[in-house]
């Protein structure tokens, strides 16, 4: 069943605030820029676990105050069965490995495996773009947004919107092409699930096997 209607009205679940897109937005970039002036190494594997960190501490500062208990159900984090769960998976890996086939390959994002290429590298590339990463854009664009979102303008409004946001967040175009049929994916198994995980483990095992196809394929030469 779709959830046009919003999942969090009826079940005692408490719906985002009204302001919290307007805070995020501004306790964000001072986190960013307050980490940046602390931050001794300036390589992209450090920059990138910074930026990520900082979009999951932002969010935990905008919800604060609807106390501990309510913040992880209202950003999705509820029951989903597992066949939803594997099958967004496998949609999510079909999708990536369709996507490949157009050839791109941003800049961004061969800078980010050339890092985890290196085998001193590996693990700690494999924690922040396999699981770091997936866990703060699924937390800000599935669960923060699309939940203010869903709240105010209903399911379908709240998948398209966080879907195009998430997109356009990669900045370099590129990359947006690339990732936007993975973000309407990503939602609609927000939008069918009413709940977070089964975009968030598609979303840590596809880029857990980019990871590693990247690390594999320089092994291999």
């Amino acid at each position: 069943m779709v959830h046009d209607a919003n999942p969090l009205i009826g079940n005692g679940t408490r719906p985002i605030p009204k302001w919290s897109p307007v805070i995020f937005a501004v306790v964000m970039p001072a986190l960013v820029a307050a980490g940046l002036w602390l931050l001794p190494d300036r390589n992209v594997l450090p920059m990138l676990g910074l930026f990520f960190t900082c979009a999951l501490v932002a969010v935990a500062v905008t919800l604060a105050p609807m106390g501990p208990r309510a913040i992880l159900p209202a950003l999705g984090f509820r029951r989903a069965g597992w066949k939803m769960v594997v099958f967004g998976t496998l949609g999510a890996l079909v999708v990536s490995v369709g996507v490949s086939q157009l050839g791109i390959e941003p800049e961004g994002v061969k800078e980010a495996l050339g890092v985890a290429r290196d085998p001193a590298m590996f693990t700690a590339s494999l924690l922040v773009m396999a699981v770091l990463a997936p866990l703060a854009e699924e937390v800000v664009f599935r669960g923060l947004l699309y939940g203010w979102l869903d709240a105010r303008w209903g399911a379908t409004v709240a998948w398209a919107a966080s879907s195009l946001l998430f997109a356009a967040a990669h900045f370099e175009p590129a990359h947006i092409i690339l990732v936007l049929p993975l973000g309407l994916w990503f939602g609609f198994l927000r939008l069918r699930s009413g709940s977070l995980w089964p975009s968030l483990v598609a979303h840590v095992v596809n880029n857990g096997m980019a990871v590693v196809a990247g690390a594999l394929a320089e092994a291999a030469t």
